[in-house]
């Protein structure tokens, strides 16, 4: 059975409920969406476009955070919307064919930059929008380029979608998100909705636990020690609170604090020397995640760049004082003897090889948070009977190494939809909305402590036919604590996102009596 509407091209999207349902809700109240990526949100975005369109006319942006994901939703707006033309602005496109592209077009996707800057220049008007879409609408905090334009909007009173997997589990940032997108109302869905249960394809879900070489846990303690001097500087400086964990975030929290103090005018040789420390202590357990989590290549990588850093002009006190220490030479020396890889790596290597034996036609898509380790991973796999692989990775650029760029991002997925490669090992920039094609099998070469890259990378499989998830664990190490506080976080965002709603509504403490109908749609 197919939705049918006179905006929407026969025979195209199927009918599912939930999705005709929400946006039904959306196409009538300034809505947040909550839905786990693979159950159609961009086909949600679509119903809801094709009604505002039909019942008031005027204009629709869709917004999204990154070129690629623009270009997918133009393409994929192409395939399911008729009867209206549709336009695509990104940064690379000359400012006066973008002032055409918004005339002549009643759909327009773009990047939110683009949008913020030809408003502050005079170059577009919102007046003829009846809706705006934020996809990855968590990120409409602070002074992402999100903001500005849904501040512009407020103006003109029109309907905002915004759309998330994973708005998070902290409370305020959820609100900030709400009241930016000057949000009424928000849909949650998950997949053990009874509406949506049936949609969901099965994800299995495993859990490799590996357990460090002895001579890289005696590294491991090295780097601590290491890490510990830096902590006990800081602690004698009395600028720090000596009873809480001095983990990353405390300390970067911590640092902010005492430069705005400097940058208030308050002259103190103490927070100077405190921020020196904390930099001294955040670089040195950033070596400690490496050879816990990651293995010895970003290691030692890592290692040479801070004596890089050091030797340059340009290098910071920070480093300087890191590398000219004995210890740092010792630890120096000591990684480049060790001869073990972190044991992640083979056993990655064998699921990968099992995989392609049992389902030669799979596609596998390997995540890890360091670029470094994503090449070695990369590297490695390359030598896998069967095993045909791409890397995708961000714009920036390093030494030896240039990043791809967001047009060569697309090229990338593409080739990895049409099954040239089949095994894609990706970082970060491979979590977010993108459509990487329906992957057989997801491994998180670790786990990360974001609930909503966690969410991310779990809906990378599982969207059109049943698949697994593999979470490699290094006993004893930060990897626990990642993979738990995500869980917590995940958790705890269901929780806050219920009770949002509800206060939202005006209904806490009740239940929502929303007609499930397809009437009035």
């Amino acid at each position: 059975m197919y939705f049918e509407h006179p905006l929407i091209k026969r025979q195209c999207v199927q009918q599912r409920d939930y999705q005709v349902e929400l946006a039904r809700r959306a196409a009538r109240s300034s809505t947040l969406l909550v839905l786990p990526t693979g159950l159609g949100k961009t086909v949600v975005a679509a119903m809801v476009i094709a009604q505002v369109l039909h019942s008031k006319g005027g204009k629709v942006l869709f917004l999204a955070p990154t070129r690629p994901l623009v270009e997918q939703h133009y393409r994929s707006l192409q395939n399911m919307i008729e009867g209206k033309r549709i336009g695509m602005m990104t940064g690379e496109v000359d400012p006066l064919e973008r002032e055409l592209t918004f005339l002549e077009n009643d759909i327009i996707t773009s990047t939110p930059q683009v949008v913020s800057n030809d408003l502050k220049n005079g170059r577009l008007d919102l007046k003829d929008v009846k809706l705006i879409i934020f996809d990855e609408a968590h990120r409409s905090v602070g002074n992402y380029a999100y903001v500005d334009v849904a501040k512009a909007y407020q103006d003109f009173d029109g309907l905002v979608l915004g759309m998330t997997a994973s708005p998070g589990s902290d409370k305020a940032k959820i609100q900030e998100v709400c009241s930016n997108l000057n949000i009424k109302d928000i849909e949650v869905r998950t997949e053990r909705d009874p509406d949506v249960a049936k949609y969901v394809q099965s994800i299995g879900m495993d859990w490799v636990e590996v357990e460090l070489p002895p001579e890289m846990k005696a590294l491991s303690r090295s780097i601590q020690s290491l890490h510990e001097q830096y902590i006990r500087e800081l602690v004698s400086l009395e600028v720090v609170d000596k009873d809480r964990v001095m983990n990353k975030r405390y300390l970067l929290e911590m640092a902010a604090t005492w430069q705005a103090r400097i940058r208030g005018g308050e002259k103190s040789r103490t927070l100077y020397k405190a921020i020196s420390a904390q930099a001294k202590a955040v670089k040195v357990e950033h070596a400690l995640d490496l050879v816990e989590t990651q293995g010895m290549s970003a290691l030692r990588a890592y290692l040479q760049r801070l004596k890089d850093e050091a030797a340059s002009d340009a290098g910071s006190k920070a480093s300087r004082d890191i590398v000219s220490s004995e210890h740092f030479q010792r630890l120096f020396d000591e990684a480049q003897a060790v001869k073990a890889e972190h044991p992640k790596l083979s056993r990655v290597m064998g699921v990968v090889a099992r995989q392609l034996t049992d389902r030669p036609e799979s596609r596998i898509l390997v995540f890890t948070h360091y670029r470094d380790t994503c090449d070695l991973v990369a590297n490695k796999l390359g030598k896998v009977e069967r095993a045909k692989v791409a890397k995708l990775v961000g714009q920036s650029d390093r030494k030896g190494e240039k990043g791809l760029r967001q047009k060569e991002q697309v090229g990338v997925l593409q080739r990895f939809r049409d099954g040239e490669f089949n095994v894609l090992v990706a970082t970060s920039v491979g979590e977010e909305g993108l459509d990487v094609a329906s992957t057989d099998l997801v491994i998180f070469y670790e786990p990360v402590p974001s609930e909503i890259r966690s969410i991310q990378r779990r809906g990378r499989t599982g969207r059109s036919r049943a698949g697994n998830v593999v979470i490699f664990i290094t006993r004893g190490t930060r990897d626990e604590a990642y993979y738990y506080s995500s869980l917590n976080k995940e958790k705890a965002m269901r929780r806050r996102l219920e009770t949002m709603k509800d206060e939202l509504s005006g209904t806490a403490g009740t239940k929502r009596k929303g007609q499930k109908t397809l009437d009035g749609f």
